[in-house]
């Protein structure tokens, strides 16, 4: 079995966990998240690896980063990502990164952006299986009604990260 060192991070809006896999962020995620083990297995699974406490240069950076971020001074994030899901997850990930910093769609216009108009809760659930978060922007994706809806981390860090981006 191969190795992702994963530790943990605090941030402004909560507890995340970082881990890289071969020189690639592959989890930016909720220390915190009703899926948790649904998506470390998944993640473990796909690169037939275990999670190891430790640190990487990649997670370095990617802290790094995010501090930046958090401290508004970072729009765009440099760090290689590995991504762990399904052929359609990956193209809704993908989509997600081109949503600029400070702007938000609807779940509704993200499944039209990658040619699945009628596959809303599809994309829905791809979205709330980001294991990526604030790299891969999932926070972005509002409701239709423009009403925050559903986040890994809590509406509340959702928020937070939305009125940071806002600001």
């Amino acid at each position: 079995m191969e190795i992702i060192k994963i530790t943990r991070y605090q941030s402004p809006v909560g507890e995340m966990f970082v881990g890289s896999y071969d020189d690639k962020l592959c989890i930016c995620d909720w220390a915190v998240e009703k899926r948790r083990h649904t998506i470390d297995r998944r993640i473990q699974r796909h690169l037939n690896a275990v999670y190891e406490e430790g640190t990487s240069d990649v997670i370095e950076r990617a802290m790094g980063e995010l501090d930046e971020y958090f401290a508004g001074h970072r729009k765009t994030f440099d760090i290689p990502l590995v991504f762990t899901g399904s052929e359609f997850q990956c193209t809704v990930w993908e989509e997600l990164m081109k949503i600029p910093y400070g702007t938000t769609i609807s779940y509704s216009e993200l499944a039209r952006r990658i040619h699945h108009p009628k596959a809303v809760r599809a994309v829905a659930s791809a979205n709330a299986t980001n294991p990526i978060s604030i790299f891969v922007p999932c926070h972005r994706v509002i409701g239709s009604n423009r009403k925050l809806t559903g986040y890994g981390g809590g509406l509340d860090a959702k928020k937070g990260l939305l009125e940071l981006e806002c600001s």
